[in-house]
């Protein structure tokens, strides 16, 4: 039996070997909102909204207390997807349901049930070249550092917008 493991094609996604990160850029360790890490090419003011990658900061505060803000941001976010990535409607679907669950979490757990999402978004970015969802990288750490449910259930509603107008 142990031959046979041997044998077999390597397709459990621990093992990949030393190729998996390659042309993934620096670790992305605990960054601080509008920290990319590694050198992007020229400087940080290129680009819509001062980001390198053209998308722009999505604003905690204005998330939530206005209802087009977080419509438009939506919207942007699924246009950037658009032009920038193809074949994220499944992920975006499973990425969906983990972060309605963290939002059921008990609230002493809740904190870090989103962590680990930001965690989990990170390596799904990573590992399918998702670059059009930076931003909502950057405003999951804000909504975790803030830890107020409010920030946590627009987070979601947000993304059940993203979701949306993907399909």
């Amino acid at each position: 039996m142990a031959d046979e493991q041997k044998d077999r094609p390597r397709h459990d996604r621990g093992d990949r070997g030393p190729h998996h990160r390659e042309g993934r850029g620096p670790d992305r360790g605990d960054r601080g909102p509008g920290d990319r890490g590694g050198d992007r090419g020229g400087p940080r003011d290129q680009g819509r909204g001062g980001r390198p990658d053209g998308a722009p900061e999505i604003d905690l505060e204005k998330l939530l207390s206005d209802p087009i803000y977080l419509d438009n941001q939506a919207h942007g976010v699924v246009s950037r997807m658009r032009d920038m990535d193809s074949g994220t409607k499944s992920q975006l679907r499973r990425f969906y349901n983990a972060v309605r669950r963290a939002c059921r979490a008990a609230d002493g757990e809740r904190q870090h049930e989103f962590v680990m999402l930001r965690a989990r978004l990170a390596y799904t970015i990573a590992r399918h070249s998702l670059r059009s969802l930076d931003s909502l990288e950057r405003l999951l750490l804000q909504v975790v550092r803030k830890n107020e449910l409010r920030g946590y259930e627009r987070f979601r509603d947000l993304f059940e917008a993203i979701v949306a107008y993907n399909e």
